[in-house]
């Protein structure tokens, strides 16, 4: 993997990661394909509204159908029909999220299963035999996300085990698999700053920064992205993991971050919030009813191009399935153009004034 700078506007970066399988511009939206699908899309409609990379899961594919399987039909790429990159996520938010009951020793954790509620367990070897199986271009440690709030102690004691894990990682990397370390501390300077540190005298392909958008005020999530990005050494691509209202992008790219995922576009698109240039919409008002016009006059995607505001109002209330695969076209394309303009105006030295628009309308 390949990284490389090639416009700066401020603290704000454009620039490109070159990988076996393409190359993904930066900043880059990473829509979210937790179980090897990005919800009601195919994978040749992902590439046609401009998809470079997608994100996957090591704890869903663990669990379902499981990763032997995966790589017995051929590895993750294989499986879903992708051949351009992926990202899988190590699986430690889920196991510190969604399971009821855990146990942490120093070598990983004993976990309940949020289907079934068989115990497992996941350490930095098992966490990279799933990656390794699935076949993924971009791997990340394994790590422990402290919950907000966090005492001190807490989260340093949390931070240990990351580094620890992040370490233990790196040493079982197999193949051109890029690995990323990532960056913890909850909201404490001095345990994001001693993060980074010594995630960097390990020394990894690329740094994200978790532990973000876990419950904390606004304000404090935003004063930690702009405290973080600039401590992440410059020549390796920086990631904001789980963070996608835009407002929040555009202060993360604003602040030096290049790479980003989240479910928004995609989960508002199924409930029947929608994303346009004049801002986000509830496609079930019933003004909508008998409108004759697109979702986004400024929008050129297929679900704009074709169909009217009242036909997407009629298929969201009548629960039709082509509701939400119409839905999920337009946000993803509007979010895709939307870091396809922000890119632009980095590599213009028009950001601030794109910034200064979009906060007016988001």
């Amino acid at each position: 993997m390949r990284f490389r700078v090639t416009n700066k506007d401020g603290s704000a970066r454009s620039g490109f990661i070159e990988t076996d399988r393409g190359i993904i511009h930066t900043p880059a939206f990473m829509p979210v394909g937790t179980i090897g699908t990005v919800k009601a899309m195919s994978p040749d409609e992902l590439k046609e509204i401009g998809t470079e990379i997608i994100l996957s899961n090591t704890y869903h594919l663990y669990l379902r159908p499981g990763h032997e399987v995966i790589a017995s039909l051929g590895g993750i790429h294989k499986f879903m029909n992708w051949d351009r990159p992926v990202l899988t996520d190590s699986g430690g938010f889920q196991v510190f999220s969604l399971s009821a009951l855990r146990k942490i020793e120093p070598d990983g954790v004993h976990f309940k299963s949020h289907l079934d509620g068989s115990m497992h367990f996941l350490g930095p070897k098992e966490a990279m035999d799933i990656q390794s199986a699935l076949g993924s271009d971009i791997a990340m440690v394994l790590d422990d996300c402290a919950p907000y709030p966090s005492t001190y102690e807490y989260a340093m004691d949390s931070l240990h085990r990351t580094i620890q894990w992040a370490a233990m990682c790196k040493e079982l990397r197999r193949g051109g698999q890029a690995l990323f370390g990532i960056v913890q501390g909850n909201l404490f300077e001095d345990l994001r700053r001693k993060s980074v540190e010594e995630l960097v005298d390990i020394g990894f392909d690329g740094y994200a920064a978790g532990g973000l958008s876990v419950g904390e005020p606004k304000e404090d999530m935003h004063h930690m992205i702009y405290f973080t990005a600039p401590l992440l050494p410059a020549d390796k691509p920086r990631y904001l993991m789980g963070i996608g209202e835009l407002g929040d992008v555009m202060k993360a790219v604003d602040a030096g971050f290049d790479m980003f995922d989240c479910v928004m576009p995609t989960r508002n698109a199924r409930n029947g919030t929608l994303f346009t240039s004049r801002g986000k919409i509830s496609i079930k008002r019933e003004e909508f009813r008998s409108d004759r016009g697109p979702l986004d006059p400024d929008c050129s995607c297929y679900t704009c191009r074709n169909y009217s505001l009242g036909y997407l109002r009629h298929l969201f209330m009548a629960k039709e399935i082509l509701s939400m695969r119409l839905n999920t076209i337009h946000n993803l394309y509007f979010y895709l153009n939307f870091f396809r303009n922000m890119r632009e105006s980095v590599s213009d030295g028009t950001f601030t004034g794109f910034k200064s628009k979009w906060e007016a309308i988001i």
